[in-house]
Formats: structure tokens, sequence, C-alpha cells
């Protein structure tokens, strides 16, 4: 067993506790109730702890650090891996593959037993002999001239001082190091710190006849010198009629009909991070940067109203006269909107006129010739972040967008190149490697060499498969995928690694994850736990909590109304218990606002075209609560997020001029006045962002202590009571409340501030009392009490009520921004819009808004939502809680599976006729819907 004595970390109150040990246990209970704190706050970070603290002081600097929770002691507890709901890597590099590593395995596949292609003619390439590569030279042009090089060193640190001392020693006058020709009878000094490229010049000759044998010499000794390869400088290639200056002949490998030769392979040939496999364009990352000509141009308004947006603001006046001179005399109106110009006008306001432009400047008359807008703004925008701003990324014209070079891209197995691979789904990436048809003409050998490479990728694409990522693509960018997908990603990870004797813990690991999937990750997690480790994982899924082991209940509400263990033991036990959360499992409460409310009005989308869905039209129903659901993978994203949103967003911006962006067209869109995408990014990353200013209602409070006696006789005005600037904040923490300690080898800490003990703001300023309480005292208040405490005052308490409306009356208004998980981030936006005025034509747009959330939380989620539909808004929630889907007022389902297979709608309808109809459709969340519907039945 794991015994827990004396646990007490945020509201966690003096909680002992005994979890069975290698079990698949739930925390489960309200929102903010103190189950994350007991599971990584208490039980992960003591885990970690200990681990740390055992190694040694050296190795202790190069780890994360991690405190000693507030906990009397542990017993009992293994080695612990937290997996958590953060993205995996914000770096460019990172994708599925690499962190998955199953990448690391098809590079040395491909390397192996590819075979090699010429990325020119797409021939097989074979090996040359020094007669091949001979002849080869010899049939140059007449009059070539050549430098014979022989490459000795490729990006290697050292001096080479042996090396160039054995080269004068045999005579060699000239090198190449670096690109830079050297004279070998002066002094060379190379840094032994830096990478240098050295090729020695064999000989310089010029094809000829009575040159041939000079320059069979030539070549063998070159080859001899570094052991097969040579290579040829041609100085008046252009004029002999050679397509390159640059020939690279190898014994090893080469292409007889375009006369170049290739590098034997290996797995860096087809790393993206080294430079033997990068493409050189793009450095590997598939993405180069460009100036995006929609950020510098407003193609809707006229060049005297400003279309060209760089040319005007503070010191750009210049450039603006300057085009207005080029387009007066080329014939250029200046007064109608820039998309009305002309194609070539357009063209030579961005390219350059050949009219020179006469205008004058400071006195001074200038002639000057127009070199176009493009050219310009580099030449403007020398500062890398200015011109950041004016830039978007293009897929990368050498390499495709696939980060290879050109001959790594060229080497195949099977007919298909790593590119190719790496852009199946896992689902037909798993059937391809698993079909032994496409390996039966591999020869003995290589059979031999792949089948251990094979062995590991087929386990690692078998368990992201089986954890429900069977539709994302290994080649995908790391920072594209949700928090939920990168925590399976590492599930999947951990289960390749085999480890035993682990404590595993998971936040939520069922986000984002359809009914039908959940089912695949338990299974997934029992494997976990058959291993021989300890699973606790904290959710609030169903499925997950009928199955666990061992259940513990925290409660009974949340904040400092939490923090108590209501219910430990199996799930059978949790049936026959009260607490709120078995209430909701054993259907004594029932999530029920259905309104039924009728599809009067719509929004029509037509030819929509993106990832996997194609020219897809669909209706939406306007003034209802609409549920977009389908398996991962099946496009519902793509259709709101990425198509719905941009082009309503890009309507209502333009006001109102168009209905068709970007190949959709849109019908319906006048019935809006705005949208709003309600996301989980969080509302600020400073600890001095909060809910209280996030909301607004900071500035009220701030207000109202301004206005107090004390205050007006000392003459505070309300920017004495922001911790944000001087005046009124503790300068020793500048209105943090904290201070960072570094210890060095021991981990930092954070303490509070002792001159404002925490309170971020100096003494004079908490001496001011509204009801006798100080600005801090307000901030330290939970939603619910300050709701009492300004019930008075309706511009404050009708702000804070909306923060309880949507279940976060536990978090305190000073609560630190950087604290708050992604679904509470995208409730306090969704409070912060239910506190404005409404005009009743907005529509709201939000992805799965039940992270995170209790099954009471749920319910008073639905309640909001409807509530914001009775007021005749639109809501789109993109969702899989079966508690909001069947409380829609309609649904469109999407699918039938994820990826190539999915991006059709195969159900829409109201809840009721989606789950009638589910037995004759393709849809999974019909059937369990249909379950749903029917257990309700059986539990009035």
């Amino acid at each position: 067993m794991i015994k827990i004595y004396g646990a007490r970390e945020n509201n966690l109150k003096n909680i002992n506790l005994e979890i069975p040990k290698n079990k698949l246990v739930v925390f489960t209970g309200l929102s903010g109730s103190g189950k994350s704190t007991l599971a990584f706050d208490t039980l992960y970070a003591e885990g970690q702890r200990r681990y740390i603290e055992s190694l040694s002081s050296y190795a202790r600097q190069f780890l994360d650090r991690v405190g000693k929770p507030d906990v009397d002691k542990i017993e009992g507890l293994t080695p612990a891996i937290a997996i958590d709901q953060k993205t995996t890597s914000k770096n460019p590099r990172s994708t599925v593959g690499t962190i998955t590593e199953i990448y690391d395995y098809l590079r040395l596949l491909y390397a192996r037993v590819g075979k090699q292609h010429c990325h020119l003619c797409g021939k097989e390439i074979s090996q040359m002999s020094v007669a091949d590569i001979i002849e080869q030279v010899l049939k140059l042009p007449p009059e070539t001239k050549l430098s014979i090089l022989a490459p000795l060193v490729r990006e290697k640190k050292g001096s080479f001082a042996d090396m160039i001392e054995s080269l004068r020693h045999k005579g060699y006058v000239r090198a190449l190091i670096d690109g830079v020709m050297v004279r070998l009878d002066e002094e060379v000094e190379l840094l032994k710190t830096k990478k240098h490229t050295i090729k020695v010049i064999i000989d310089r000759v010029v094809v000829r006849e009575e040159n041939k044998e000079r320059i069979a010499t030539d070549i063998e000794k070159a080859l001899l010198e570094s052991y097969g390869e040579v290579e040829l400088d041609i100085s008046n290639a252009e004029e002999v009629g050679l397509p390159t200056s640059h020939i690279h002949y190898s014994e090893h490998l080469a292409c007889f009909d375009c006369k170049i030769s290739f590098e034997p392979l290996e797995p860096l040939s087809f790393s993206f991070n080294s430079p033997k496999g990068a493409c050189p364009t793009c450095d590997g990352l598939g993405i180069r940067y460009t100036l995006d000509l929609k950020k510098i141009i407003n193609e809707h308004v006229s060049i005297e109203e400003g279309a060209i947006k760089i040319f005007y603001g503070f010191n750009k006046s210049f450039y603006a006269k300057f085009l207005h001179a080029f387009c007066e005399g080329a014939g250029i109106n200046t007064k109608i909107p820039y998309e009305e110009l002309e194609e070539y006008q357009q063209k030579a306001i961005l390219h350059g006129g050949v009219e020179d432009a006469t205008f004058f400047w400071k006195k001074h008359k200038l002639t000057r010739k127009w070199e176009g807008v493009i050219k310009i703004a580099y030449d403007m925008l020398k500062d890398e972040k200015e011109l950041g701003d004016y830039m978007s990324e293009k897929t990368c014209d050498t390499c495709g967008g696939y980060r290879l070079k050109k001959e790594s891209l060229a080497v195949r197995l099977a007919k298909k190149n790593i590119a190719d691979i790496l852009e199946l789904p896992i689902d037909q990436c798993l059937a391809f490697f698993k079909d032994e048809k496409n390996f039966a003409s591999m020869k003995a050998q290589h059979k031999m060499i792949s089948e251990p490479i094979l062995k590991e990728i087929k386990e690692r694409l078998y368990f992201l498969f089986d954890v429900g990522l069977g539709y994302i693509s290994l080649g995908r960018d790391a920072r594209t995928i949700s928090g939920g997908e990168a925590q399976r990603i590492r599930i999947a990870s951990q289960i390749g690694s085999g480890l035993t004797g682990v404590m595993y813990v998971l936040d939520e690991p069922s986000i984002g994850l359809h009914e039908r999937d959940t089912l695949k990750l338990i299974r997934t997690l029992r494997s976990l736990q058959k291993k021989g480790n300890s699973v606790i994982v904290v959710e609030h899924d169903k499925e997950t909590i009928k199955t666990a082991d061992f259940i513990v209940d925290i409660g009974p509400g949340a904040g400092k109304f939490g923090g108590e263990v209501v219910f430990q033991g199996t799930n059978e036990e949790l049936l026959k218990s009260n607490t709120l959360t078995a209430q909701y499992l054993n259907g004594t409460k029932v999530i029920n606002y259905r309104e039924n409310r009728k599809q009067t009005r719509w929004i029509e989308l037509n030819h929509v075209t993106i990832n996997n869905i194609q020219n897809l039209d669909v209706k939406i129903p306007l003034g209802n609560l609409v549920a977009i659901t389908g398996v991962s993978g099946s496009g519902k994203s793509s259709l709101i997020l990425q198509t719905l949103l941009p082009v309503a967003k890009e309507y209502l911006n333009r006001a109102k001029k168009v209905n068709k962006v970007a190949g959709v067209e849109c019908i319906g869109l006048d019935q809006l006045d705005k949208v709003i995408y309600l996301d989980q990014s969080p509302i600020g990353r400073t600890p001095r962002s909060n809910p209280a200013t996030y909301t607004g209602v900071m500035d009220e409070i701030r207000a109202l202590f301004a206005k107090t006696k004390e205050a007006q006789i000392r003459g505070y005005s309300v920017g004495r009571f922001s911790f944000n600037v001087k005046g009124g904040r503790c300068e020793k923490c500048q209105g943090d409340g904290e201070i960072k300690i570094e210890m060095h080898f021991l981990p930092d800490i954070m303490v509070k501030c002792d001159v404002c003990k925490g309170h971020r703001y100096n003494a004079q300023t908490l001496e001011i009392k509204y009801k006798g309480k100080s600005i801090s005292d307000v901030l330290s208040m939970s939603v619910d009490e300050a709701y009492e405490f300004f019930k008075a005052i309706p511009k404050i308490n009708q702000k804070v009520q909306t923060l309880a409306d949507v279940g976060l009356g536990y978090i305190t208004l000073g609560q630190n921004a950087v604290t708050l998980s992604g679904g509470e981030a995208q409730r306090i936006k969704l409070a912060k819009e239910l506190s404005k005025k409404d005009t009743g034509n907005t529509l709201y747009v939000l992805d799965e808004p039940t992270t995170g959330l209790h099954f009471a939380d749920v319910d008073r989620l639905v309640k909001v939502l409807h509530h914001l539909t009775d007021m005749g808004n639109s809501v789109l929630v993109i969702e899989h809680n079966m508690d909001v889907i069947k409380n829609a007022d309609y649904m469109i389902d999407m699918g039938p599976e994820g990826g190539s297979y999915g991006g059709r709608i195969i159900a829409m309808g109201t809840p009721f006729e989606v789950a009638r109809d589910a037995e004759k459709s393709e849809s999974y969340t019909g059937k369990f819907l249909a379950v749903e519907l029917e257990s309700e039945k059986k539990n009035p």
C-alpha cells in the first residue's frame, strides 16, 4: 500500500489515505476539490523529490527541481512519472515521430535497407570504380578548367596541425580550408573548438587531349588521399556549357547518367536536425518565412487612405511621398481601392517600375527609381522583430515541406520514401508495415537486418493506435497537437519503454477522446498496470471510474469547502454511497435541460475542402445549442475552427461585404453581429494576471477603494490600488507578493515577500479598508465569498456572480493566472462574456468546454450555455461529453472514423433523432447516445 499521512498541500485538510499499489486508482471529485493537489502536488512531487535528492549534487543541477510538499510522511512510494496535459514541445523540429522515437527507427531502417535513387533522374544508383570516375572526368567538354580536390575533413572540430604538416611533406602547395584558398607553405592555424572543412588541391588542369594521363594520375591520387572521393571545382562552367561548377565523385555510389555520386547512407542522412540530412534551404524546418502581402497591404482601401500599411505611421512619411510620386508618374489612380487596380499596376507597386519618381522632401527635389514595396519593406524593416510582424510561414519550395535533402527523399523502401511514411495516418502506417508483401522482394540479408527494426516500429505504432491516435501522422508538428493528444502520445511511449515498479500519475487522459476511443484508452492503462505499475488517474469520465480497482472521491465541495476524502473504495461501494459523484453515477441526479428549440434560422457552409474534408456542404441552425461530435480526427475542428470561425470573422470584420472566403461559400452570416471563440489558452502568463484583472472586476474594486473616505483624505487615486505600477504596490517584490530565491544545487524556492508578507501592496495602501477589509483581503477571497461581500455593489456583484455561474466559485479573485487550468481559463472567458451587454445575435464557439469538469460542474455549464441560447444567441460546442450532447438542441456528427476515413457528416438532427436512427447509420456517437438515453429512462 501507498500510505499518506497528514497531507496539507493547498486546500487539503490533513488527509490520511491508503492506496493499493500496482492497481488502477481513480481520483475524482468537483473541480477545485483537491484531486490534482493530492495526485500531482503531493504524491508525484514527493516521488520526484526523493529520486532527485538521491542523485549526486552534480546530476541534480541538470534536473527540474521539486520542493518538498506539505505532508507529514508518505510510505511505500515508488519512482514517479507524471503524464499531464501540457503540450509536448514548442520546438518546430519536434514531430510525433521524434517524440515517440519511431522516427529514429525509420531512419535506421532506410539507412540500412533503403534503395538509393538519383534525385535528378529517378534511376536506382550504383557504385563507381576508379576507371569509371576517370572516364567521366575525361568526358567533360574540352577547355574545362578544373581544380581537382581531395576532401579530407568535413565539419569536424580540431586544429589538424599534423594533417597540414603531412600535406606539406607530400609536396602539396594549396588547400581549401573552410571555403578559403590557403597556401600550405605559410603558417596555418585553426581553432580547435570550431568545425572545419579541409580539401587539398591535388592539381589545377585544363581538359585537353595532352592532359589525359595527368588528369588520370591526379584523380587516382585524390581518391587515395580521401579514401575514395574526389571533387572538381570548375572555374568556367558556364562558358563550357556545364550546369554546375562543382562535381563530387565517389568510389561508393553514383548515377552515371547525371554524372553525380552520392555519400553512403547513414541514419543522419534522414535527420532534419543534421546538416547531412536537412534541406539546405529551410534548414530542416520544412517552412520558410516570407513577407506576407496581406499583412503589408489593405486591399480594401485606396493608396491615399493608407493601403500600403507599412508606409504610414511614425517616421515613414518619406516612403508615402515616394509612392505617391511614383503612382502619379505611372498613371496609377491613388483614390480607388487597391484591389480595383489593374494587375500590371499592382505588380509595378510591389516589384518596381521603369519610371523614375520625382518628389520634394525637406525642401530638396529628389529623383529616384521605384524598386517596389517588397524591396523597400526589407530595407525598412531591418529589425528582426519588426520584420517578423509582417512575415508568414510558407512551405519550403526546395523540399516541399518534407524537411530533408532531395537525395534523402530519393531513397525508397517498398516504393515509398521516408516522407511518404511520415505522411500516412498511424493506422495506415501500421497496416503498411504489417503487410509482408511490401518486403517480399527484399534480399535475405536485408530481411535479417530489418526484422528487429520493423518489430520496434510496429510495436510503437500499435501502442499509438491503441490510445486512439490512429488518425494523426508521424510527421505531424508537435506544436499542433492538443494537450490530450500529447498526453496519450506519452502514455504510448511509456508502454513502449517497458518499465515496471513505477507510479504513473495521469491528468484526465480521456480529454479529447470519443466514448469509443475511451474504451481503448482504458485497455492501455490496464496494460501499464499489468506490467507491475501503480496507475493513478485524475478523471471525471464515467467509464474510467467504473473500471477502476480503487476510487478516491475528494470533496465535498471545491476550494476551502473541499480537500477531504469523502469516499474511498471500489465502484460497487461508491454506487451505494451518497457522495455527489455517486449520485450522478447511480442516476439519483441527472443533467437534463433539454429545451427542444425549433430550428428556424440557419447558416450554410458550401464547398468546404480542408484537411480530410472534401467539398462538404453543411447547414447549422442559429439560436440553438449545437453539438459538433465525432471520433478524434473526424474533422470537427477543421469544419468549425479552421473554416466557419475564420470565414465568419473575415465576413464581420469586412463590414459584411462578402460571403465567400478561401473558396468556401457561407450563407446567412448577415444574421450575426459578432462571433466569439472561447478557447483554453491562458488568460495571462505572469503572476500579476488573475481572474479579477481579466474580467474587469479589479477596475471596479480599485475604484471602490479610491472612493473610501480615508483614500480621499490621503489623495489616493485609482492607480494607488494597482500592483502593476509604482505607488501603491510593494517595491521589494514589485507587486508579486513572492520572491524567488535561487538555491543553486538545491531546489529554488518561492518565499513570501518579507516586506509586504505576500499582500502585494505597501503598508500605507493596506491601511485603506472597505467594510473592514483591505484590497489584499478582497483579492484573497474566493468568488463565492466575494459574491456575499459585494452584494450591495451591483457592478462588482454581477461580474463575480458570472464566475460562480460557470462553476468557479472556489477560485480566488487574485489567483495567479499561471496556476489556472485550460478549462478554468476557458470558463473565466465565458464569465467575462456573460457579464457584457448582450446583442442576442452572437455566435459563441467553444472547444470541449467540459475539460476538467465534474458531473455537477457540467450540470452548471449546460445551464449557462442554455441561458446564452435563451437570449437569442447561437452556441456551437465541439464536444464528446454525453451529458452536453444529449442536452443540445441539435447535433452534427462527423466521421465515421478519423483522418482519411472521416471528413463526412454521418448524422445530423436532434439528439433523439440521431439516437433513434443510430442502428441504421455509421454514427458511433449515435450508438452511445442511444445507450445513454435508454439508461436515463430506467433511472427517471
